[in-house]
């Protein structure tokens, strides 16, 4: 029982792995590199390791040689010697390895003890975190998801190649690129005019899409993941703070299926709709695409749930429909200032998770028969500032009855691209076909 209660109170350290890695970075100076992949000075439990680890790294970033002789001059020079334990000390740690090879090894159990004690230091905070009672629960536990996806995250860990390796990857990439004719560095929307100015959306950023009511935010957001999920595979993230999940794939499956929402909606199916609705099905059945659609998300819940969606099913973008819909935590804020709030974080958001953030907003109702700008999007100006790209639509609310049909086919519609940080702006046109409730490139409906 006192054995136990000692271990509980003894934080996770392997001296014996923490002394062989010094060792190996003694006996082989390039073994630095492999090493700085795992660990840094604080990952060392006891004191004087941390010393003898920083006195190499120094050594390291000048270029100098890392010896025994250069070690013990580095450590006098600081008056750092004594505390490690003088050269005695330094010159056993050899002894503990006969060969560097090992040393990634070694590396990896000094980094998975640090990790334990760092769990167990967010562990001790929480739980003072969860006794004061001035904290909010959510808030609580959205700092222990962010410092848990901080410890996920570091352990990737990269290195070098060498050109044999990489060359067939980026054989196949040209090819790909040969036969698709696609250029595009982030990920493609499928709109392709619009990806010849962004190149598709970039890692980190914070896209914004505006509209009036109506007008087609949530279509082109779906229409925009069905291309990136079913047809490219391409893992997605949807928050519909507005519509429920069920009505959400029912619009999904009315757009692949190229059946009338209407009849979708009402049971009047064909048996070909039905062989129509089947394929659509299974293509969406397949794809990477990731709904929730709670209701009055608080914003801290949206960034744990993206955490989630990130760390468990690697989506590369998410959307959010829409974000004025998103609750602050501090209601007491004026609603600018916590749209203001929103805004920053989920532009934080883009950037640590290293992903594109999609966020939908309405524009002020002053914009009605006219063309948005930037001054238009509604309740903050914050948003035109946090966005890296801002993307409004318009078209002429006229045009979309004629005589002939209820219906028309296909709406003209102008993507206006007003902000983009890292590159050009511009105006292209698109195709609403309002009876699937999905956008398509205008090229692909023109006679």
């Amino acid at each position: 029982m006192q054995v136990s209660s000692l271990k509980d109170k003894v934080p996770p350290h392997n001296d014996d792995a923490e002394k062989a890695t010094l060792g190996a970075l003694l006996i082989d100076c390039e073994a630095i590199a492999i090493v700085l992949r795992y660990l840094r000075e604080g990952d060392f439990y006891r004191n004087a390791h941390r010393k003898i680890f920083q006195a190499i790294v120094g050594l390291f970033q000048r270029g100098e040689a890392v010896d025994l002789i250069t070690l013990t001059e580095e450590l006098r020079k600081n008056n750092m010697l004594e505390s490690c334990g003088g050269i005695s000390y330094i010159s056993s740690l050899t002894s503990f390895v006969p060969t560097s090879a090992n040393v990634e090894y070694y590396a990896r159990i000094v980094q998975g003890c640090s990790i334990r004690r760092t769990l167990l230091r967010i562990a001790r905070e929480m739980i003072a975190s969860a006794h004061d009672d001035s904290l909010e629960y959510r808030m609580v536990i959205e700092e222990a998801e962010r410092k848990i996806f901080e410890i996920t995250d570091r352990q990737q860990t990269s290195s070098f190649k060498a050109v044999r390796e990489i060359l067939p990857a980026a054989i196949d990439a040209i090819e790909k690129l040969y036969h698709n004719k696609d250029h595009y560095t982030g990920i493609p929307t499928g709109f392709s005019d619009l990806d010849h100015y962004t190149s598709g959306f970039q890692k980190s950023e914070f896209v914004v899409i505006g509209a009036r009511p109506a007008v087609g935010k949530t279509a082109l957001a779906l229409s925009m993941a069905s291309n990136m999920s079913i047809r490219n595979q391409i893992p997605v993230g949807f928050f519909t703070l507005e519509m429920a999940d069920m009505a959400l794939i029912q619009r999904l499956i009315a757009s692949e299926a190229r059946i009338s929402s209407d009849q979708l909606r009402t049971g009047f199916l064909s048996p070909a709709n039905f062989h129509d609705l089947t394929d659509a099905a299974g293509r969406i059945y397949e794809a990477p695409l990731y709904i929730d659609d709670t209701p009055n998300m608080k914003l801290l819940d949206l960034r744990a749930q993206a955490r989630r969606m990130k760390s468990h099913h690697k989506i590369k973008i998410i959307f959010i429909d829409y974000i004025t819909l998103i609750q602050s935590e501090n209601k007491d804020l004026p609603r600018h200032e916590q749209i203001a709030e929103i805004s920053r974080s989920l532009k934080a958001l883009a950037r640590e998770l290293d992903i594109p953030v999609v966020a939908l907003s309405q524009v002020r109702r002053e914009t009605e028969g006219k063309r948005p700008s930037l001054a238009d999007l509604r309740e903050s100006g914050s948003i035109e500032q946090d966005a890296d790209v801002v993307i409004f639509l318009h078209r002429d609310r006229g045009l979309e009855m004629d005589s002939e049909s209820e219906v028309p086919n296909n709406i003209v519609t102008e993507l206006i691209l007003a902000k983009q940080r890292n590159g050009p702006v511009g105006t292209i046109k698109i195709a609403f076909l309002p009876k699937y409730t999905r956008f398509e490139p205008y090229t692909t409906i023109s006679p």
